[in-house]
């Protein structure tokens, strides 16, 4: 069995690999080729936290993976990572156990920033140049990471509730782009081509009068029942309204409090994968609203888990 540390995957990570097979597995995806059973979620009130289990099989693939992942967001005050977690890879042939990469949630961070990336430049206007960060914590860091590698032109804004936090990521990140802090949301919201919220948060930070016409809008936060980042209106105004999986969020994603409220229908949504097969059904003009939930989905996570094993052996020889 092979298994590896978040040292060694790190050490095989090639972003614009992993792009290519995220936005692989957003097709695969749409096209039905994927296994996806509903995602497992545990919670733990008392500390804030969650846990999800997802899974599944891309067509055809000798292999299946299952992967954990993990969020406790109390641990940075006792020196602890917020997040960790594995992922699991079976032959689809055996059942037997063929590699344990224990990532400690760095692959799940990864491919969830580069899949807000993809949809990003997916749904955005070409000509856009500015994009504000909604977020502190190690998810927004990959978010700038991965719009910076995939929409380069691309400067940054981050806010976030904490200061110093802002400050922190703010100089982590200015080595990779341009980017800088802000203090008022509502101002800063006025201001981009492109929003990435990536919070925790259970209820709404951006209201829809603060967006203006021709903003595009990643959401990634609400990956689990309860959570929320806009407001229901904004999402019901939405010009066009991309998923990464429509049953998926409608249960638990950003749209589906727009949803319950009955504001929107399920048949309004778009999957990336299939904007990305049928562009011409995403953004129409410079005007439009745009905005995509992402609740993350395990075709991510088989992707990834292909990308570095066959980097692995790559190396291995």
């Amino acid at each position: 069995m092979i298994s590896l540390s978040r040292a060694e995957i790190e050490a095989l990570i090639d972003l614009p690999v992993a792009a290519r097979a995220i936005e692989a597995a957003y097709r695969a995806t749409s096209r039905g080729d994927v296994t996806l059973p509903p995602v497992g979620h545990i919670t733990f009130p008392e500390h804030d936290a969650d846990c999800h289990i997802k899974y599944g099989h891309m067509a055809d693939d000798p292999t299946f993976v299952i992967k954990v992942a993990t969020g406790f967001p109390g641990n940075g005050s006792i020196g602890l990572p917020t997040g960790n977690g594995l992922v699991l890879v079976l032959s689809a042939e055996t059942g037997a156990v063929e590699a344990m990469l224990h990532d400690e949630m760095m692959l799940t961070d990864i491919r969830t920033g580069l899949g807000g990336a993809i949809a990003s430049r997916t749904l955005a206007r070409p000509d856009s140049r500015r994009a504000l960060v909604i977020g502190t914590g190690p998810q927004a860091r990959r978010q700038i990471e991965a719009h910076a590698a995939l929409m380069s032109r691309l400067s940054f804004q981050v806010w976030g509730r904490d200061a110093r936090k802002v400050a922190e990521l703010v100089a982590e990140m200015a080595p990779v782009c341009d980017v800088t802090g802000v203090d008022d949301l509502e101002a800063a919201v006025r201001q981009p081509d492109v929003i990435i919220t990536a919070t925790g948060s259970t209820a709404p930070l951006l209201r829809s009068d603060w967006v203006l016409p021709g903003t595009h809008i990643t959401a990634v936060g609400a990956d689990a029942p309860g959570k929320q980042e806009l407001d229901v209106a904004l999402v019901a105004r939405a010009d066009v309204l991309a998923v990464d999986l429509v049953a998926q969020c409608v249960d638990h994603g950003e749209v589906s409090h727009a949803a319950a409220a009955g504001l929107i229908q399920p048949g309004e949504l778009h999957e990336i994968g299939a904007l990305l097969e049928h562009p011409e059904r995403g953004r129409k003009d410079a005007a439009q609203v745009t905005i995509a939930d992402l609740t993350g989905i395990a075709a991510q996570d088989i992707a990834m888990a292909n990308a570095i094993l066959a980097a692995w052996r790559e190396q291995s020889g």
